[in-house]
This record gives C-alpha cells, sequence and structure tokens, in this order.
C-alpha cells in the first residue's frame, strides 16, 4: 500500500507546527478520529499483523493514544497480549525527545523477559516509540520489531536501525522535518502552533 493510500483516511493541514519530538514541520496529520471506523482501518491493520507475525512475539505495545488502539487491534490478531505507555512531559526538560514514555505500574512485570512488538500508527521522527523503547527495556523486555500502519520520513526509522531493530511499515512516504535551529518557515517568519502542548499527561 502507498502513503496516499492511508494518507486518505486521515486528515492534515498545512502550517507551521512543533511535532512532540520538538523537531518542526510544515505538515500536521490529525489522527485522532482514525480508528473511529474500524472498517477503514482494517486493511492497513491486517497487512501490519502479517508483517509482524514472523517476529514470534508475545507482547504488542504501543503509546497511548493511537498506538495503544492499534496495539490492541495487532494483539487480538496475533494472538498476543497487549500493553501501552502514557506520555508524560517532564518540566524543566528542554531539547528534542522531551518526551518520557511510562508503563502503568500494573503492566511492569507483564513485560519482563518477553519479545515484544512496539507499534504505533504513524511513525516521523519516533519521539514516541524511542520512549516506550526505552521504557520497554528499564523493565526487562526484550523488543524485537518497531510497526507502524505508516512511516515518514527516515528519522524515526533511522533510529531503530542503529539499535538493529526492524521496522514494518504498511505505508511509507517523504516527509521534511527540521530542527528548530534550522527550520526555513521561521526563518520566513511564519507563526509556530505546538500541536501537542506541553501538559503532562495524566
Amino acid at each position: 500500500m502507498t502513503g496516499a493510500a492511508f494518507l486518505e483516511i486521515v486528515d492534515g493541514r498545512r502550517g507551521h507546527f512543533r511535532l512532540e519530538s520538538g523537531h518542526h514541520s510544515a505538515l500536521w496529520l490529525d489522527l485522532d478520529p482514525l480508528f473511529s471506523d474500524p472498517h477503514r482501518v482494517e486493511p492497513f491493520v491486517a497487512s501490519l499483523a502479517e508483517a509482524i507475525r514472523p517476529h514470534d512475539v508475545s507482547v504488542i505495545c504501543g503509546p497511548l493514544v493511537g498506538g495503544a488502539f492499534l496495539a490492541q487491534l495487532l494483539a487480538r490478531a496475533l494472538d498476543a497480549q497487549f500493553c501501552f505507555t502514557e506520555r508524560v512531559m517532564p518540566a524543566g526538560r528542554d531539547g528534542l525527545y522531551r518526551a518520557q514514555y511510562l508503563l502503568p505500574p500494573a503492566l511492569v512485570a507483564g513485560v519482563r523477559g518477553k519479545r515484544v512488538a512496539l507499534v504505533d500508527d504513524v511513525m516521523s521522527a519516533g519521539s514516541a516509540l524511542r520512549g516506550t523503547h526505552a521504557e520497554l527495556l528499564a523493565h526487562g523486555a526484550v523488543p524485537v520489531v518497531v510497526g507502524a500502519l505508516l512511516v515518514l520520513g527516515s528519522a524515526g526509522a533511522d533510529y531503530f536501525a542503529e539499535k538493529d531493530l526492524p521496522v514494518e511499515a504498511v505505508a511509507r512516504d517523504d516527509y521534511e522535518i527540521w530542527f528548530p535551529g534550522a527550520c526555513p518557515l521561521c526563518a520566513s517568519g511564519k507563526p509556530l502552533e505546538d500541536v501537542v502542548g506541553s501538559s503532562p499527561a495524566s
């Protein structure tokens, strides 16, 4: 499947956005309605399940919100355990990749020593999956594969390639992100919109 096919079922808008990773971009995808119609997303989920199946995982973990919805669907398809992480934005922490992703305490014991697939609906810079990866490692899990319905650009995929973790994607598409100091939209004076916000996750 192509990135264009996936983008047909999500809403996007152009502008100047600060992403969760801290990078800037000219495109923002509103993924909140993605799982509201299971029939639309089902072919993409089924395709990702078949790509992950050979990795022989026993746990599927995704960051809230969309990654967790996807993880739950994949866990059912692959007869695996489901878990999720929650976002926390630490106060006073600056720079890129500020977000931390934490497992609820009740789920920690269930991942220890298990082969885990980390999944998210869309990965660009990979902030949510990077945070989830670090949290799983901290609790003795064994991440073996990363999956996404759509991979935008190469920043996130390159990070996991350096960790020797394969990235399975239903679709891939080009996507430009910039470091804040090198953003052409900042240089042109275009107003910046923070699409994530700075409030800590509960």
